[in-house]
């Protein structure tokens, strides 16, 4: 397991960190509105949208191995292509099809963590998973950060272009085909842990229509989870353009700078990963869900307050506390809530309604940066992160709990 997802991952996320400071201040030297660059910040999230739900159906049809490699070629290319273009319609394009990528690599993974772990151990192995994202994220904010500064911005999306073709040959030689996705591996759960997964309606392992088992979940359990995770993601994603653009244009600090800060707040995030996989197998999911959120959302509220390079250093740096806390969350109570025999369905489906969110947090950011002023568009997101927390603490439903 450790060879065939957690290798790639960590250095796919140190690709992915280094565009963190760079893609929103090169967006932003190209004399075009905040909106712009909230909506190309989105970019890659809106190709996930698109390419979520059918990522999902095409588990049941090709092996994994096909669609990560798949998703990571297209990855490299549109990181290629940025590199070379300066129009923005032209990046924003670029950055969909990053995201239809995105939806292919994250949905295999998603996919093959939920069939080969077992209920008991998932919190732990899922939050690692995450974990592993961050260690790889940890130092791509300060390199990408340096990069631009001494290359230009085109030198940190050619240095992504080629980390992606050093991990597709990896991935290429080492991992291992794999079965299409058709049913989810029971889970062995031990003495006192119940999951709460819902059976097919029929008892059968492989219902009529995947679909089915999906719908069986219930639209109200459905509908506070997707609420969670859709403000979830949206907080998430709105850090990665507030940041930034506030350290640029309130605080006048240079890409360098804006990339020691992120890498420092990612170091802090790294910290908890450990703690928030622990918590969610031995009290319950929420336990880690409900304080990663606000203290994402009291963080994000005191950005403003911020006054020089120190003072942002420190409040991001307790957004990613706050983010390390909820490590694998909402993967983990997706891989909860997925029904046997619609794995990939189902997890399309999930990941789309956080891919909503992730898209929604830098648009949010960008229009009300440029209507109402950056401040204003930092407590909105804010808010929106509280929203978060009360929703999965009165909302939604504990996917597993704990026996006497």
């Amino acid at each position: 397991m450790w060879r065939s997802v957690f290798v790639p991952t960590v250095v796919l996320a140190f690709a992915e960190g280094l565009l963190v400071p760079v893609l929103p201040l090169f967006v932003a030297s190209l004399g075009v509105p905040f909106w712009w660059v909230g909506l190309v910040l989105a970019g890659e999230a809106i190709g996930m949208l698109v390419g979520d739900l059918p990522a999902g159906a095409l588990l049941r049809r090709v092996d994994r191995k096909t669609a990560m490699l798949l998703g990571i070629a297209l990855l490299g290319v549109a990181a290629l292509g940025a590199a070379f273009v300066d129009a923005v319609v032209a990046i924003f394009a670029l950055r969909v099809l990053a995201g239809l990528g995105a939806a292919l690599w994250g949905i295999s993974r998603h996919a093959f963590l939920t069939d080969a772990v077992p209920l008991h151990r998932r919190g732990r192995m899922i939050a690692a998973f995450g974990g592993a994202q961050r260690i790889g994220s940890l130092a791509g904010p300060a390199v990408g950060g340096v990069v631009a500064a001494l290359g230009g911005f085109s030198a940190a999306f050619l240095l992504y272009a080629a980390v992606a073709g050093l991990t597709l040959a990896y991935c290429w030689r080492y991992l291992e085909s794999a079965p299409p996705v058709g049913r989810r591996v029971l889970a062995r759960a031990r003495p006192g842990v119940t999951a709460h997964t819902a059976p097919p309606r029929d008892g059968s392992d492989e219902p009529a229509s995947p679909w089915a088992s999906v719908w069986a979940l219930g639209w109200r359990r459905l509908g506070a989870a997707a609420a969670g995770v859709l403000m979830a993601q949206a907080i998430r994603a709105g850090r990665r353009i507030v940041i930034p653009l506030y350290a640029a244009s309130a605080l006048g600090l240079d890409v360098q700078q804006v990339g020691w800060i992120v890498s420092l707040a990612a170091a802090f995030d790294v910290v908890l990963f450990p703690l928030a996989g622990w918590v969610m197998d031995r009290y319950g999911r929420k336990w880690a869900i409900v304080p990663s959120f606000a203290l994402q959302a009291v963080g994000m509220a005191l950005v403003p307050l911020a006054a020089g390079f120190a003072g942002l250093a420190v409040v991001a740096s307790l957004i990613g506390l706050g983010n390390g806390l909820g490590s694998g969350s909402m993967m983990t109570v997706g891989a909860d809530l997925a029904p046997k025999g619609a794995v990939g369905e189902f997890l399309g489906a999930w990941r789309l309604v956080g891919d909503g969110g992730a898209m929604g947090g830098p648009v949010l950011v960008g229009a009300l940066a440029d209507a109402l002023g950056l401040a204003f568009a930092t407590l909105a997101v804010a808010a929106v992160g509280a929203g978060a927390a009360l929703t999965f603490a009165y909302g939604v439903p504990e996917t597993v709990r704990r026996g006497s």
